[in-house]
């Protein structure tokens, strides 16, 4: 019997090898065993999945054993972007959510992601209620799929009318179609294939999409996710068409990549920056600010200039979802292109940041280069890249005690201020930037991120960075 382990937003695993249907039905058992023990059964659930291989079926999977454990479900008609099934559970007033993606995975990965009542990531200590309820494959209750919608346990929607109603109500569309904007979307053969040309169509903006049918092998890229290389082709387009600027949404549509006007990538710190400066500049909003310790210190010089706090947590939306809740956030993100926004469930939507980004275009007149050079006037210059090492988890042991123990005086020749151990190994240094090593909740990858100010010493401190973990 496979051991099922929730990471950041819940379990993924290798198709056919031990994400099989077996071991979905025990997950969706476990949720179940879970909205009873918590008394929310009576309030049913959300059921969504992408594009990925067999996902419609593994949602109906799942859908199948919620019914036969009582639970009613709203099971989407076809795939919709994850942003939207978590906007269903607050508009259905469910009790959570189960979707089947593995969002920027590889294509032979997919993944059981859960949402709690109010649309966000469920907490770490529920996470591990969940796991804790699973059962064997004997423990599993199932009805099948079409008794459950004959007996009204199981009704098929179409998410997108609430969601869009949503859109409207956080930014003025109209103005965005009529801008005459030339707009190129990656949709990274993924969940936000026909979204932009849906919202924004029969204007003067011009919408052209590319990678935007349903491809599980995902051509031209790795996996949907929005960083270079995968971008690489999608952002050649750019100069073919003259586009104005690029927005790419990944597998599930809960993340953003932004690329200029050239077709060159703009990195996930930047866009989180240009975000925050967005709703504190031009939208003249307030509110506290939520990040995790992985992205960009330039939001904490926002908060400083703008007067509103800045709250760091760990990496991942379990973190982020429940300190946005607490303190009523304006934004919320991470580093790897997830954002969220008050009005908004706590969660991720990257066709929602798309459009508050080329809302930033209509409001300032300018195009994504000019956009950053308008964000460094007030913060300068930051500049950031990662290395994602795949590791043998036998080593892990090893590699944290190697990191626990490192005292660096420098790294790259900056001098090493504090280091913190609030999510892996933080080391800040005497710019302001800093180094960051720590374990993938989500795969068997050890990351090393860096920001500095210094653009000639990003390397120079990832390489550092790889010494200490003894990776290189």
């Amino acid at each position: 019997m496979t051991q099922i382990i929730f990471g950041t937003d819940g379990w993924r695993g290798r198709i056919a090898e031990d994400y099989t249907f077996d071991n979905v039905r025990r997950c969706a058992q476990g949720f179940a065993a879970f909205l009873r023990e918590t008394g929310q059964a009576e309030k049913g659930a959300v059921i969504g999945y992408d594009q990925r291989f067999q996902a419609e079926h593994f949602a109906a999977a799942s859908a199948e054993v919620l019914a036969a454990n009582g639970v009613k479900v709203w099971l989407t008609q076809s795939n919709t972007p994850t942003p939207a099934i978590s906007y269903a559970v607050a508009d259905k007033r469910a009790a959570g959510a189960i979707n089947i993606t593995a969002s920027h995975n590889p294509p032979h990965d997919c993944g059981f992601k859960v949402r709690d009542a109010g649309g966000g990531a469920i907490p770490p200590a529920d996470l591990k209620r969940i796991e804790a309820a699973i059962p064997t494959i004997d423990g599993v209750r199932r009805m099948k799929l079409d008794d459950a919608l004959s007996d009204g346990l199981v009704i098929k929607f179409d998410a997108a009318p609430a969601y869009i109603d949503l859109l409207h109500s956080l930014v003025d569309i109209e103005p965005i179609k009529a801008a005459g904007f030339n707009v190129l979307v990656d949709c990274m053969w993924g969940n936000g294939a026909g979204w932009f040309p849906r919202l924004l169509g029969g204007g003067a903006t011009q919408i052209h999409e590319v990678h935007n049918e349903r491809n599980p092998v995902f051509p031209h890229m790795s996996r949907p996710e929005p960083i270079p290389p995968n971008i690489d082709d999608g952002l050649s387009y750019a100069p073919l068409l003259d586009a104005d600027v690029v927005i790419i949404t990944d597998g599930d549509a809960d993340r953003v990549g932004l690329g200029d006007e050239d077709g060159r990538f703009i990195d996930q710190l930047r866009v989180f920056g240009l975000l925050g400066y967005y709703f504190l500049e031009i939208r003249g909003q307030r509110g506290p600010i939520v990040k995790t310790i992985s992205t960009t210190k330039m939001l904490n010089k926002l908060g400083k200039l703008y007067d509103v706090p800045v709250y760091e947590t760990g990496v991942g939306f379990k973190y982020i979802a429940p300190k946005m809740k607490e303190v009523d956030a304006m934004i919320g993100g991470e580093e790897s292109g997830g954002y969220a926004f008050r009005g908004h469930v706590p969660d991720r939507d990257g066709i929602m940041a798309g459009l508050f980004l080329l809302d930033m275009m209509l409001k300032t007149g300018k195009k994504p280069s000019q956009l950053l050079n308008l964000l460094f006037e007030k913060v300068g210059p930051h500049f950031y890249d990662r290395i994602d090492t795949a590791f043998e988890t036998a080593r892990r042991d090893e590699v944290q005690a190697r990191v626990l123990a490192a005292r660096p005086a420098t790294i790259a020749g900056l001098k090493v201020t504090n280091i913190s151990t609030q999510d892996g190994f933080q080391f800040h240094m005497e710019d302001g930037g800093w180094l960051l090593i720590r374990f993938s909740g989500t795969e068997p990858i050890i990351r090393v991120y860096t920001e500095t100010t210094h653009a000639d010493r990003v390397q120079d401190i990832l390489q550092d960075g790889l010494r200490i973990a003894g990776l290189k």
